[in-house]
Order: C-alpha cells, then structure tokens, then sequence
C-alpha cells in the first residue's frame, strides 16, 4: 500500500516536487521517529565546531539536522545523484542553512567515476536505495541508472586544506561504506572523528568493523540510551557508532 501510495503521489506532483514535499514531511517527523533516535545521539556526541561529514547526503534532511545542531561547524554534504542533489539545494535554500557546503560527490576508494542507480520497485522510484552498481551489491540494479563522479576523502583538497579537524562522519552509502572507509584513512587517522554508518549484517559490516579496528576504533550500539561495545551476541542493530579508543580508554 506505501508504494502504490508514492506511485500515486509521484504521478500527481511530479517526481521532483514529491521529493520537495517528502523531505519537508520527514525532517519534521525524523525527531519522533524511534528509528532515528541513533542519529540524534550521534549528534549529542560531536563538538561544537570544527567540519562533518554527510556521505549519502540524499536529499537533505540529516543535514538539515547536522546544520541545525552544530552552527558553529561546517557541514560536508556528499550527494552524488543529481535529482537528490536539487532537493538538498532546494532545502538548504528554504532553511537558510549557512553552515552547509554540498557536493555532487560520490566518495570511494579512487578517483573516478561509476554507475549508480536509484532502483525503480512496482514502477515507483525508490530515492532512498540508490547505491553504486558493484560487484559486492547485488540487490535492487535495475532502474535509472547515472554515471557519477567518485573521490576519495584523502584527496579532496577542501578537506586536506581546511584548518578545522574533522569530528564527525555519517556514512550512509548502502553498501559501499567499506570503500568509502578506504578512501579516509589517512583523514581518519589524523582526525579521529566519530563515525556513524549503517551496517547490514554482511561482509561489509565485517570489512568496515575490521579496517576501522585497525585504525584504532572500536564498535558500539546504542541500547537503553547508552553505547555499548558491539559483539556477536547484539548484531541485531544497523545503526553502529566507531568511536576512537583514546576516547574509550
């Protein structure tokens, strides 16, 4: 009933006005929504000031969220889809959100660029699962397909150059956060900012939990309010914090 109500809708205002509409509708009701409490405790554990992260930026409503609770950082908003990249444009218009730097930018593990595809379900578009046609994401490839530009975070000069330490990261980039991770080590190794990604319980999930070990961080879940340490028996969650362990020790 949900996809024949977006068919409905789409048809009436428009793919592009829907989307408008719908990220009005969502960033007012992202607050009450108990799968997003994760997100907003995420934003209670960054500093004020310094530069975020939005990879996976879609159309805008967490860093509309990320504008509004941090106005003294910068807020790196990635979004590599064009029609999703209007939308965010158009909210950061609407809201006046200053502190907000968007970038038509997939990010990855090189430079380059891939074919990315918003999946088209029951002929309804589907904004939220557009990823990157790779060999590792087999599900959902069929669609409108787009030929987007891919940067690692290492090399990106507004990042290598700024003066301000990196403190936070959202990653939500369904499936390729690994190659994302990849492309941010030396970043993440000079700025230890805290991560937020969701994982899906696959061989991603085990990449991005082993490389970010490596680089000194440790996984957390959030249960009851609080963080606790990730581990086989609560794998149950998406939604994972990496934390730096010179915070945690």
């Amino acid at each position: 009933m949900k996809t024949f109500t977006k068919y409905i809708l789409q048809k009436i205002l428009g793919f592009k006005t829907y989307l408008y509409i719908f990220s009005l509708f969502v960033i007012v009701k992202i607050r009450w929504d108990k799968k997003e409490r994760d997100f907003f405790h995420f934003l209670s554990l960054l500093p004020a000031g310094g530069n975020v992260l939005d990879l996976g930026a879609n159309i805008g409503v967490t860093s509309y969220h990320l504008s509004r609770a941090l106005p003294e950082s910068t807020i790196f908003s990635f979004e590599p889809l064009q029609v999703n990249m209007d939308i965010l444009r158009r909210v950061k218009k609407r809201f006046r959100l200053e502190n907000v730097r968007e970038y038509l930018l997939a990010a990855g593990d090189e430079n380059a660029t891939l074919k990315m595809v918003m999946p088209v379900i029951n002929n309804v578009p589907m904004h939220g699962l557009s990823h990157v046609i790779h060999k590792d994401i087999t599900e959902n490839n069929s669609g409108f397909i787009s030929e987007v530009p891919v940067v690692k975070l290492d090399d990106f000069q507004e990042l290598v150059n700024s003066s301000q330490r990196v403190t936070g990261m959202k990653i939500d980039v369904e499936n390729f956060e690994f190659y994302v991770l990849k492309g941010a080590k030396k970043l993440i190794e000079k700025n230890k900012p805290v991560i937020y990604c969701e994982l899906w319980d696959n061989e991603n999930r085990k990449n991005c939990v082993s490389l970010l070990n490596k680089l000194g961080y440790s996984a957390f879940i959030l249960h009851k309010k609080e963080l606790v340490a990730f581990n086989e028996m609560n794998n149950h969650k998406h939604n994972f914090f990496f934390i730096p362990d010179s915070l945690t020790d």
